[in-house]
């Protein structure tokens, strides 16, 4: 994975000899006989956009948020409200709040210098990934990193410098996973009280064939209203992150 990453990067930031920067031949317009080309710069480019969703995925705080909303949309009883463009939306824009810090980091100590020749691009590669790897070790359980190790069977590891990306990478995301699901189990709870008081009431009063599910959604509604659900998630999600 560190060599994808490398590989990608150094192909998207690294310029081009005035050769490769006249591109290559791409079609050739036969009534005008003009070329039109496009540079390798352009097609290195669009692969790194490829390899970045599953960077924003395994990398970011993007797991954890979207799980918990996926787990919030169940606990309420809609399914379908909000959508999924709208949870994808609003988990994109929270991930790029909470990981503002880092993208900031690694474009001043990373690119900034690599883009003004003040540093090699290995060197500059180093520190953009840096600033995520010290994100994910925060994040990161000792008892899911000790497990890939000896999955994989490599040394016991001393250092957090030492823990290599292939070992970080999905340790980081079981340990957002669990995370994810021990936060949405305690949003889940309210919820299912009041499924079961209104179930309780139904079946007391002899309207057994009567989905408890429509009457008690509407209380999961007001009670969400009433405790400003929404920003009580947002901000008990991106505090997760920073303690």
């Amino acid at each position: 994975m560190r060599v994808l990453i490398i590989l990608a990067l150094f192909l998207a930031l690294t310029p081009f000899s005035a050769t490769a920067a006249n591109g290559i031949e791409a079609i050739t317009i036969a009534g005008d006989g003009k070329s039109y080309s496009v540079t390798l710069q352009i097609l290195a480019v669009m692969t790194v956009l490829t390899v970045l969703p599953s960077l924003l995925v395994m990398m970011t705080s993007f797991t954890r948020i979207i799980v918990v909303f996926s787990i919030l949309r169940q606990a309420m009883g809609t399914p379908q409200t909000p959508s999924n463009q709208i949870l994808l939306g609003l988990a994109l824009f929270l991930t790029f709040f909470i990981m503002s810090p880092v993208l900031e980091k690694a474009n001043n100590e990373g690119l900034q210098p690599y883009l003004n020749d003040q540093i090699a691009a290995d060197v500059a590669i180093t520190k953009v990934i840096e600033p995520f790897r010290s994100f994910m070790l925060r994040q990161t359980r000792n008892d899911d990193l000790e497990m890939f190790a000896r999955i994989s069977g490599a040394e016991p590891i001393t250092d957090a410098s030492d823990v290599p990306l292939s070992l970080l990478l999905p340790a980081f995301v079981t340990s957002e996973l669990k995370t994810a699901f021990q936060i949405g189990f305690m949003i889940f709870v309210p919820f299912l009280i009041i499924d079961m008081v209104v179930a309780s009431v139904l079946m007391s009063m002899g309207m057994m064939m009567l989905s408890p599910l429509i009457i008690s959604l509407p209380f999961k509604l007001m009670l969400f209203v009433l405790v400003d659900g929404w920003a009580l998630i947002m901000e008990t999600l991106a505090a997760s992150f920073f303690t």
